[in-house]
Parts: C-alpha cells; structure tokens; sequence
C-alpha cells in the first residue's frame, strides 16, 4: 500500500488523475464557493500588410475583431466541451479585448468570472486561443504565415490556492 504523500508532494501531485494513474474528474463537492476570477492573455503575428486590412475593414469575411471576440466569450462558455475533464460552469462574466499592436500584431485578453467551487483559467485560456484562432481562420487567404504566440495565464484569483500573479 503506498503511503502517504508528504506536503511538498500534495503541493505539485497532479490533480487529474485517480490512484491508479487515470485521467479523472476532479470532485469539487465538498470545495466552499468563492469568487474566482482568471485573465489570460496572448497574440497573433502577422504580416504589416495583413494588420493594415483589418485595420482598414478590408477583410472580405468582415469585421474581423468583433467576431474574434464573439468567439471567444462563446469558446469560454463551451470550454468543458472541448477540454476533456473541464467541469461545466455557469460563468458570471466573460470579456474578450482584442488590440491592434502595430505594426505586426493583435494582442488578447480574456477575463473570465464566477462564483463557484473550481477555477475559471481554462476558460480564459480557451476564450483567447480560440479568439486568435478566429483571425487566424478570417485572414488566412491574406497571410498563411500567421502565428499564435504566448498564450498564457496571467492572473487568478479565488480558491483555496489563492492568487497568482504571472511575472
């Protein structure tokens, strides 16, 4: 019978998965609710020439910001959908902002909210992946050579890890 793990192992165990080294669903049940909130952030690259056409609302798929960002809350919202052992959550609040970094970039940034038993970073992660995936998809005739960079979490907030600040 294995013993029992020290703290410093409880601290980095991962959590997904069951005694016998399965994937599992965390149980959340007996967690408190708390408020709890995560930010994420990344960015898409692209040709100058490319970022003038969305600048310019030239792109013939149409407003290429608005529906990035549209699909982005939409993405946070079906995050359990896509990433297997996500528990299916009643967020509160999700924005999506997308910036026009000239001259060769759009940076994003997804804030998602709750109140409830387990954290919201995968849907902040999810909202803006699939935000840059977005422009991606609306400019690829334009530019094949896009490239989706630092998606990262930036911040969390809630729970009983606390927070955490990205340096």
């Amino acid at each position: 019978m294995p013993s029992e793990p020290s703290p410093a192992e409880t601290s980095t165990r991962l959590t997904h998965f069951d005694e016998a080294g399965r994937a599992a669903m965390v149980d959340v049940s007996t967690k408190g609710e708390t408020e709890r909130v995560a930010v994420a952030r990344g960015r898409i690259t692209m040709a100058p020439a490319t970022l003038a056409l969305i600048q310019g609302g030239q792109v013939g798929k149409g407003d290429v910001l608005g529906v990035a960002r549209l699909a982005g809350i939409m993405a946070a919202k079906k995050t359990s959908d896509l990433i297997p052992l996500c528990h299916p959550l009643a967020l509160t609040k999700v924005t999506v902002d997308l910036t026009i970094a000239a001259p060769d970039a759009i940076e994003i940034e997804a804030l998602a909210k709750l109140v409830g038993r387990t954290g919201v970073e995968m849907e902040a992660l999810t909202a803006v992946t699939v935000a840059a995936l977005t422009v991606y998809d609306m400019c690829k005739a334009a530019d094949r050579g896009m490239r989706i960079e630092a998606v990262r979490l930036v911040e969390k907030t809630g729970g009983k890890s606390g927070t955490y600040k990205a340096d």
